[in-house]
């Protein structure tokens, strides 16, 4: 149907932009204008309008309690720990909380500031006229007037419950964000620098799972044990050997150069980490005429018959020693743990 079919009387009368639509058989496409404005229950009835704010409150109020929830799911569910919810399956229960909480922190202020925006700000559409991008100072001094009048209207400063939840519970959320440093990993305290090594702990074949007696090693070889009570099966295995893995190995005592690494042998026996100081690699190279050990990772070498100093490669320092001894039982036993923290030197840059 063309604009010449429709009846002049079902035309709506130019009565202006506030009073409705304009159209004439020329351009029924008119501007239609705004229509009426009608005031909302919370604009004329302060009972209505103190409800809508503490509705806001308790928004504000709940994303806040949910930030508290994120940060203590960290402490309350291992990382392990798995449950099941209906309908997803099995989960991890540190997840499931961690997303349910943050969720709730963040649809919560979202929902706060569209509840306000719906009830309690000015509700009033104003047409404006488009104006060239640099403004004239009495254009701007209506803007700043605007902003003002739109401020005073909103009750952000009238209405403190609103502010003072929404201020809260923006200040939390972003807690939420330093929490999920955590998984860059766990805070090692002084992990890095304990092994499962200590006085009398047996060293153990990894080959066998037997205790080494001295004449378990012949000159010129290479043997990797493990401490006393460390169990393949453990929980946490794979974290303990890759400190404490260690390397034996027999050298007649009259080449070993270094004193106090011929003091903390047994018969010639030398005890070191089996961790490179470069980047954690480990070793299992041994040359037999020159006493060297290689790592593959980068080819840092290191001297077994001279304190396993490096003598190639980027490695940053030796090789840590373990003090060995032998009970009485005749069993290759630790004397203590390594000296200095095993594998990449980072306590030296403290």
């Amino acid at each position: 149907m063309s604009s010449q079919d429709i009846p002049e009387e079902s035309l709506p009368t130019e009565q202006g932009h506030e009073r409705g639509a304009v159209a004439t058989r020329e351009d029924p496409f008119a501007d239609p204008g705004l229509p009426a404005h009608k005031p909302r229950i919370q604009d004329i009835d302060e009972r209505a309008a103190r409800r809508s704010e503490r509705t806001v409150a308790l928004l504000f109020t709940v994303s806040m309690l949910a930030t508290v929830a994120f940060i203590a799911s960290y402490v309350i569910f291992p990382v392990d720990k798995i449950v099941y919810i209906w309908p997803i399956g099995h989960i991890s229960a540190l997840n499931f909380a961690l997303g349910t909480s943050l969720g709730i922190a963040l649809f919560c202020i979202g929902a706060g500031a569209v509840h306000w925006a719906r009830t309690l700000m000015s509700d009033v559409e104003v047409p404006d006229e488009r104006h060239a991008v640099a403004a004239e100072p009495e254009v701007r001094a209506k803007v700043m007037a605007d902003f003002k009048a739109g401020a005073e209207e909103s009750g952000f400063g009238r209405r403190k419950l609103i502010r003072n939840t929404m201020f809260g519970a923006m200040a939390m959320v972003p807690l939420s964000g330093v929490m999920l440093l955590r998984d860059l990993g766990p805070l090692p305290e002084i992990k890095l620098r304990k092994t499962l090594w200590a006085k009398g702990k047996l060293l153990i074949n990894m080959n066998t799972n037997e205790p080494l007696r001295p004449e378990d090693i012949a000159v010129g070889s290479l043997s990797f044990a493990k401490p006393e009570g460390l169990e393949e099966h453990d929980h946490g295995f794979q974290t303990e050997i890759a400190k404490a893995a260690l390397m034996l190995i027999r050298i007649q005592p009259e080449e070993i150069k270094d004193k106090k690494e011929l003091d903390w042998s047994v018969g010639g026996i030398v005890a070191y980490s089996k961790i490179c100081t470069h980047v954690g690699c480990p070793i299992s190279l041994y040359e037999q005429q020159t006493h060297h050990v290689l790592c593959p990772c980068h080819q840092s070498t290191f001297d077994l018959s001279d304190g396993a100093r490096v003598i190639f490669g980027p490695a940053g320092h030796p090789l840590p020693q373990l003090q060995i001894g032998v009970n009485d039982e005749g069993y290759l036993e630790a004397l203590g743990d390594f000296e200095v923290p095993v594998g990449p030197a980072f306590w030296e840059r403290g």
